[in-house]
């Protein structure tokens, strides 16, 4: 079996990453551990039409954001990584932190620490300084931060294609295999 990811949702709109990330992964029949902030589960509400329970659904091991002694807040309980999707900019400050005060962030800077892959899909526009500090700090640290800005040349036709892009992409970042969309070929040029 392999190694479980770990898969955040967080209070920045665009909530559709998250759940569209976990629809791929258990399609993928990858492992997932979910934690889903208070800020997380009210934008999925504001967001979508899909409850929290359906969300839930789609993945082998749920944790609250509160339970900090949960088994993905130590570096001995292996994982293939995190992402967190989409990423608050409270959560980006948690990260970097290293204010531990919920899962989300103890489950990032253990992965961080660990040296395991942790993707931020930082969702915030337009950034200052502070937000760009905050990036390139986690960044030095180790995380990859991976706004979820579309590309063009596959044509996307509805939003749909546009959150599958992103979504790649954020699994790229974590070695998983997949085919979500068409990749850039050199017969296109």
């Amino acid at each position: 079996m392999s190694l479980p990811l770990v898969v955040a949702i967080t209070g920045a709109s665009g909530v559709v990453y998250g759940i569209d990330i976990l629809r791929a992964l258990k399609k993928l029949d990858i492992p997932t551990h979910l934690i889903v902030s208070e800020a997380g589960a009210r934008t999925l509400m504001l967001e979508t039409d899909i409850p929290l329970a359906e969300v839930k659904a789609l993945v082998d091991v749920v944790h609250s954001n509160k339970d900090i002694a949960a088994s993905i807040s130590s570096g001995s309980f292996l994982t293939r990584g995190m992402i967190v999707a989409p990423c608050s900019i409270k959560t980006l400050s948690a990260i970097t932190n290293s204010y531990d005060a919920d899962l989300v962030a103890r489950a990032a800077d253990v992965t961080l620490k660990e040296r395991r892959r942790l993707v931020l899909m930082v969702r915030e526009t337009p950034l200052h300084k502070g937000h760009l500090d905050l990036m390139s700090r986690a960044a030095d640290y180790g995380a990859t931060i991976l706004p979820p800005m579309p590309a063009f040349y596959h044509k996307p036709a509805t939003v749909q294609d546009i959150v599958d892009q992103g979504v790649a992409r954020a699994l790229d970042q974590l070695g998983v295999t997949h085919a979500l969309f068409p990749r850039w070929d050199d017969d296109k040029t």
